[in-house]
């Protein structure tokens, strides 16, 4: 899978199955991605995850504000966090924004 430097938000060619071809859309929301790309852990690494997919950094930030690690696991797959209220909340808000906007991102409130 690819790298991220986190300053420049640039995937590393070298490290790529395929350095020929960017990702095309984000893992989470499936809009184009933009010129910061981020990479997801879907299981996190502490708790033995490896395979990570491409996001938005607001999507990233999404995810995390809206789950713990813990949820995160048990979940393992990016289509189960699509589910969580506040995660399809933010799909259907972020749907029609440029692959590059940013906003502050909150973490929910558990009811």
């Amino acid at each position: 899978m690819g790298r991220v430097s986190r300053k420049l938000g640039l995937i590393d060619a070298a490290a790529r199955t395929d350095a020929t071809a960017a990702p095309l859309a984000c893992a989470l929301c499936d809009r184009p991605l933009g010129s910061r790309v981020e990479w997801h852990h879907v299981v996190p690494k502490s708790e033995g995850g490896t395979e990570t997919q491409p996001v938005h950094p607001i999507c990233h930030r999404t995810i995390h504000a809206a789950a713990d690690n813990a949820t995160l696991a048990r979940i393992g797959e990016l289509g189960g966090v699509r589910a969580i209220p506040a995660v399809a909340r933010f799909l259907g808000w972020i749907a029609d924004k440029p692959p590059d906007f940013h906003a502050p991102t909150r973490r929910t409130r558990a009811t």
